[in-house]
């Protein structure tokens, strides 16, 4: 029904029904993000993940429509990459990336086995139905679509299938970038994962955040060393307790805010939507945090990306209950704003202290793609096309995508999985949640407007 009322819109704003998806598009995106979840491709981190088999299935089906490329720097590490050329020349390429990889799900937690696929009520449910194997098989759905019907998109359309994005993407969108550079010839810009979903703001409002950047990875090692011992004896070189210490310094700190520009952006463009007069956001005594406890739902799209953030992870350390260790260790998961490194660094030197040692386990930039951008601007009207009530929001993700990788080459990213969610899917919730599932529908809406997106952008 709900499927059928997004028609008669598309109808009513003059939508020429001659360049829409046959059937058997959203036929195949639900079959695609079924069967591709069944195929299981766990990323434990360690290089204990065999993408291939899913890397197989996409590029078997991409194979009816272009002409896909395998690539693997490891073993049963594959990834997918192809090329659909535009009818115009001189237009900068498109990237469109997606990773075949998720993380791992306990089925004993679960309504339905997580690798099941199963179509439940009008649900797909699995782990990878959201991160990200429903956007991976809309993408091959409009591919095969446009083979059919004989479309061409305006510009070069690489498509890109990763390895490895749960973990280091060593395997993946790093290797394509470093070793395979060739491929993305062209490509100034790209589109990925985690935007354009339906966010319920309250009282009837409805958001569609795209992404227009990525707060930078900084996971920590920590090294606690002291003086071995019995753990009867008095001991002031107690290297657990080193640790324990400045683990707590580094969970208590509270980190300044740091507004970017995509977060200023933001933080506009939803006061204004939540009729709060515009922020002076250049005052340094500006109350933002008092601006978020008025923006309601709303707020959990930026409040993550306000600042940096370390969060202890991991701890490491003694071998018996009566044996002081001389050394103890931790991990720590630390994000950082555009342009906040310098600030992280001498933050993490002054809360480890001179006893304990911090590095870096693996780092990755931070990101900014301009809300100004003739893209933006196509991406923002592909969904209001296909949801007239949609308000679209710039975001900075709180977390890391492939863009990262791929921006070593000089492309922009946007976060573009469009996906139209009724009231009550926290779709937030479902990034490495239990019970991740995706609605037939949005699956339907995404194939829309990626359609149309990805012909005229």
């Amino acid at each position: 029904m709900a499927d059928r009322s997004l028609q008669d819109r598309e109808q009513e704003h003059g939508q020429d029904r001659k360049h829409a998806p046959g059937a058997a598009a959203f036929d195949e995106v639900v079959r695609f993000t079924s069967d591709l979840i069944r195929i299981d491709t766990t990323n434990r981190g360690g290089g204990d993940c065999q993408e291939r088999p899913a890397a197989e299935y996409v590029a078997e089906r991409l194979a009816d429509a272009v002409e896909p490329r395998l690539l693997e720097r490891t073993k049963g590490r594959a990834n997918v990459v192809a090329r659909i050329e535009g009818t115009d020349p001189s237009a900068d390429a498109l990237l469109v990336h997606g990773h075949l990889d998720v993380v791992p799900a306990e089925p004993d937690d679960w309504t339905v086995h997580p690798f099941s696929g199963e179509v439940r009520d009008g649900v797909v449910w699995g782990r990878g139905a959201v991160d990200m194997k429903n956007m991976d098989a809309m993408v091959l759905a409009v591919v095969r679509d446009w083979a059919r019907r004989g479309v061409r998109p305006r510009r070069d359309i690489v498509i890109a299938y990763t390895a490895d994005e749960e973990a280091s993407a060593a395997d993946g969108a790093g290797f394509l970038s470093d070793r395979h550079a060739d491929v993305f010839e062209g490509c100034t810009e790209a589109i990925g994962e985690s935007g354009a979903y339906t966010f319920h703001a309250g009282d009837g409002m409805t958001l569609y955040p795209i992404g227009a950047g990525e707060r930078g990875t900084s996971w920590l090692e920590l090294t606690a060393r002291g003086r071995a011992g019995h753990g009867s004896k008095v001991n002031r070189e107690n290297a657990v307790t080193r640790l324990a210490a400045a683990v707590a310094r580094i969970g208590e700190h509270r980190w300044p805010i740091r507004l970017t520009t995509t977060v200023r952006a933001a933080l506009t463009e939803l006061a204004a939507l939540h009729g709060i007069d515009a922020p002076d956001l250049d005052d340094p005594e500006y109350d933002v945090d008092g601006l978020l406890a008025r923006l309601g739902p709303s707020a959990t799209l930026v409040e993550a990306t306000l600042r940096n953030s370390a969060n202890p992870t991991m701890l490491q350390a003694g071998y018996k209950v009566n044996v002081i260790p001389g050394a103890a260790g931790a991990h720590v998961d630390g994000r950082v704003v555009p342009g906040g490194e310098r600030e992280f660094e001498a933050t993490l030197d002054q809360l480890t202290g001179p006893d304990v040692d911090w590095e870096y386990l693996h780092r990755e930039v931070a990101l900014e793609a301009p809300v100004g951008s003739p893209t933006y601007a196509a991406l923002r009207a592909a969904i209001e096309r296909f949801d007239p009530d949609a308000h679209v929001v710039p975001f900075c993700m709180s977390g890391g995508t492939d863009a990262k990788q791929f921006s070593r080459l000089g492309i922009v990213g946007y976060g573009f999985a469009p996906l139209r969610l009724p009231v009550g899917f926290d779709y937030q919730a479902m990034f490495h949640g239990v019970d991740e599932r995706v609605p037939v529908d949005a699956l339907h809406f995404g194939v829309r407007v990626l359609d149309h997106c990805l012909r005229t952008v």
